[in-house]
């Protein structure tokens, strides 16, 4: 077995695997019950006067 293909196998199995899941991690945590504030409050960091 190539290099390539053995990469090729990987990447349609087992890492397509784990970019679905990381990105369902990303969008549960955006959208977390209590992260409005938080991000509400990160949104007005460069806004605020020292």
């Amino acid at each position: 077995m190539d290099t390539y293909t053995a990469m090729r196998s990987f990447a349609d199995s087992w890492a397509l695997l784990a970019m679905t899941l990381f990105f369902i991690g990303v969008v549960v945590f955006a959208f977390r019950p209590g992260s409005r504030k938080q991000a509400d409050h990160a949104a007005r960091i460069p806004l605020k006067d020292d």
